[in-house]
């Protein structure tokens, strides 16, 4: 369970840099460049990353189980999953009314994420990496969104077509990925 922590604490605090000490980060892209403070944030994610999925496979090969997760979990946790990769994607197309009216869709995907995994799954591993994992999103919409109103961003209303290029997509990846992926590379089939 260390790794795991240690993954978390290192990921989501990099993640977690410009809400807590935007002026610092700041500070430091102007120290440093652009480019060196882009490779040290990939660097740290990454190490963070590794840590994340090495000690989560290490919590998991000594399982502790906190509750049994309901028949209906499993369900549910295939829709909201199937909406955050609507999301997910969303944040990567340009003019959307899904970006526009979220205005984060990335962390309200990954919020909804962690809060699909939540619900379908009761040992301490899954609680302790979605509930990190949550609390995060949480807390960084909260402060997207207020910076957001600071700044007076507004965002157009987007097409249609962007709109459905989303959704196509997020249902595409969400498919492949729960069909075909989610196995091999997470070690528990959904469906």
């Amino acid at each position: 369970m260390t790794m795991l922590i240690l993954g978390l604490i290192l990921f989501l605090g990099t993640h977690s840099v410009r809400i807590v000490a935007g002026g610092w980060r700041d500070a430091r892209v102007a120290a440093m460049g652009e480019g060196a403070w882009k490779g040290l944030y990939s660097l740290a994610s990454l190490a963070g990353l590794v840590l994340i999925v090495w000690g989560f496979g290490l919590a998991r090969a000594m399982p502790v189980d906190l509750w049994q997760a309901p028949a209906w979990g499993r369900h549910a946790a295939s829709l909201f999953t199937l909406l955050s990769f609507v999301l997910i994607v969303a944040a990567y197309v340009p003019r959307s009314r899904i970006r526009a009216l979220v205005g984060h869709p990335m962390v309200a995907g990954v919020k909804l994420w962690a809060f699909a995994h939540l619900l379908s799954n009761g040992r301490l591993a899954d609680v302790v990496l979605f509930g990190a994992f949550l609390a995060w999103s949480v807390v960084a919409y909260a402060a997207l969104r207020r910076r957001d109103r600071a700044a007076g961003t507004k965002r157009g209303a987007g097409a249609l077509g962007n709109d459905l290029t989303s959704v196509v997509g997020g249902a595409v990846a969400w498919f492949v990925f729960a069909l075909y992926l989610h196995g091999p590379l997470i070690g528990v089939r959904p469906f």
